[in-house]
């Protein structure tokens, strides 16, 4: 275990008015603050912001994407992507083309240097990553990865995962 977190008292703190229910909240706050301020400190020195990293990560990530599909992965709206979309476009860090059976349809992939910021972002955020699992100790990979896909809602569970190991 870390040396941050002493799991004895954690468990001390677990008591019917959810102590450690809220001692684990806090830790997601402040863990999910840090980890993506990490990278919203280098996408800000390129003037992107939080919405800009998760856009050219999910296209990154699975090229060909619709806008759709991005859409439905970031549960946001068109109007809600659309600024974001087209700066990454006009800033030539993704390229919009029409799908190969439906014309009409828009596919996203980064280009070479979106690609290039995208993973190091990746890079930036996997050092935290693999720092914080080193930390937590032997089997925490696993536990770690078990307990954020229980967070995410049943009814979306195995797109994501379907989605994390790289499937469409």
């Amino acid at each position: 275990m870390s040396q941050n977190v002493n799991m004895v008292d954690l468990k001390k703190s677990q008591s019917p008015d959810g102590e450690l229910a809220l001692a684990l909240i806090e830790g997601m706050f402040f863990g999910y603050r840090d980890f993506v301020g990490i990278a919203d400190e280098r996408l800000a020195e390129l003037g992107y912001g939080r919405a800009h990293h998760r856009v050219l990560h999910f296209v990154d990530r699975h090229p060909g994407l619709t806008v759709g599909e991005l859409l439905g992965i970031l549960k946001v709206t068109k109007q809600g992507v659309s600024r974001i979309l087209k700066t990454l476009v006009d800033d030539g860090l993704i390229e919009v083309r029409a799908g190969e059976f439906d014309r009409r349809e828009k596919r996203l992939q980064t280009t070479e240097a979106g690609h290039r910021l995208a993973r190091e972002v990746v890079r930036i955020q996997s050092e935290r990553i693999e720092a914080a699992i080193k930390a937590a100790g032997p089997g925490a990979r696993e536990t770690v990865f078990a307990f954020l896909t229980a967070l995410v809602d049943d009814d979306d569970r195995n797109a994501v995962l379907r989605r994390i190991e790289g499937g469409r």
